[in-house]
């Protein structure tokens, strides 16, 4: 590609995003920014932690809930870990939510509410690695920082025409990236190639008709853009085995446990039973009169596939060790569960 071509695409795009962005919750779209409108960097780093490897017509409900009942980072900050991490149950990758709370926490009680409006300074905060802090110093605060994404990605690999397959190439994908972000508007510009990427320049079947950078592509002048980008091999998912023992009390309370800070869902509530591993450990977790459940609950993992066996119970309240929760059945939401957790509730409910 041409050094005038690479240069003209920034404006080119910027062109288009200015027609065809997107409509987010958590996004000052371009006219808005032209008439002087800045984003709120709280809900940009919301919606940023939030769509960490989760899709956008995913977060938009949680987006608007937390925002809702948490509009100000002072809100978040002051809240108590056990509702945020009930408000988070569903959305998955609960290291996020814990990391959420700290950060807020240092933001609101050492900051004093201000988001850094560095990408140096926003490295810093707890759960915000480089995306992160390149996103929400570009989209919040107009820095020029490369915004290094999925969808960008795709985007580079594509106007290039770069057959490397995917991680190895994500220096190369970074550095034509970097070589493209504007001085000018780069929080609107980042925003615009990643909505291009998500939009037009799709994972199967890119329309590369509409697109605004058809003339400059390389991949589509040489035919190969539905190829791209390519990726390594992955490495088959392994199977881990566990079972969950569900209990009720007589009067109708479910009883749970809270899991440890550090692990899988880390801070969640859940239903009692020994760690998940390659073979099935049999330990229920207190004595009871535990009957085996006929039907299984299968969940995948980012790096594993889960097979869960269910067992259940009645116990009478004052036998249920002190370690462990009752929640009234009055009380008890299983929207507050993560969703392996709560795919084991709906097998049981009406038992």
């Amino acid at each position: 590609m041409r050094d005038q071509d690479v240069r003209r695409i920034p404006a080119e795009l910027l062109e288009w995003y200015d027609h065809h962005a997107r409509v987010m919750p958590w996004r000052v779209g371009p006219a808005q920014r032209k008439s002087g409108i800045t984003p709120d960097p709280y809900r940009v780093w919301l919606s940023e932690v939030m769509l960490q490897q989760t899709t956008v017509a995913a977060v938009k409900n949680y987006f608007h809930q937390f925002t809702s009942r948490w509009p100000t980072v002072r809100d978040l900050a002051r809240s108590s870990d056990a509702d945020v991490m009930a408000a988070w149950a569903g959305l998955g990758y609960y290291a996020r939510a814990r990391n959420l709370l700290k950060c807020a926490r240092v933001v609101a009680f050492d900051l004093d509410g201000r988001f850094p409006d560095t990408y140096s300074g926003l490295i810093d905060l707890p759960g915000i690695g480089p995306y992160t802090a390149a996103a929400i110093s570009a989209i919040a605060f107009d820095r020029q920082e490369t915004v290094l994404d999925g969808n960008v990605e795709r985007v580079m690999a594509r106007l290039f025409d770069l057959h490397d397959p995917l991680p190895r190439s994500k220096p190369l994908l970074r550095a034509h990236a970097e070589a493209l972000t504007p001085a000018t508007r780069p929080g609107d510009y980042a925003q615009a190639v990643m909505d291009l990427g998500a939009t037009v320049c799709t994972p199967k079947s890119p329309a590369c008709g509409i697109c605004p950078l058809r003339p400059d592509c390389v991949a589509r002048l040489a035919g190969t853009a539905a190829d791209l980008p390519k990726k390594s091999p992955k490495k088959p998912k392994p199977t881990r085995y566990g079972i969950a023992y569900l209990a009720r009390t007589t009067e109708g309370g479910w009883i749970l446990e809270r899991r440890p800070d550090k692990g899988l869902l880390g801070g969640m509530l859940g239903w009692p039973g020994p760690d998940w591993g390659e073979t099935l450990s049999d330990t229920p977790p207190f004595d009871a009169d535990w009957r085996d459940f006929p039907g299984e609950v299968r969940h995948t993992f980012t790096h594993f596939d889960l097979i869960l066996k269910l067992r259940l119970a009645r116990i009478d309240a004052e036998q249920v060790p002190v370690s462990y929760q009752i929640i009234p059945r009055h009380d008890f939401r299983p929207s507050d569960l993560p969703t392996v957790m709560r795919k084991a509730h709906d097998l049981v409910r009406d038992r």
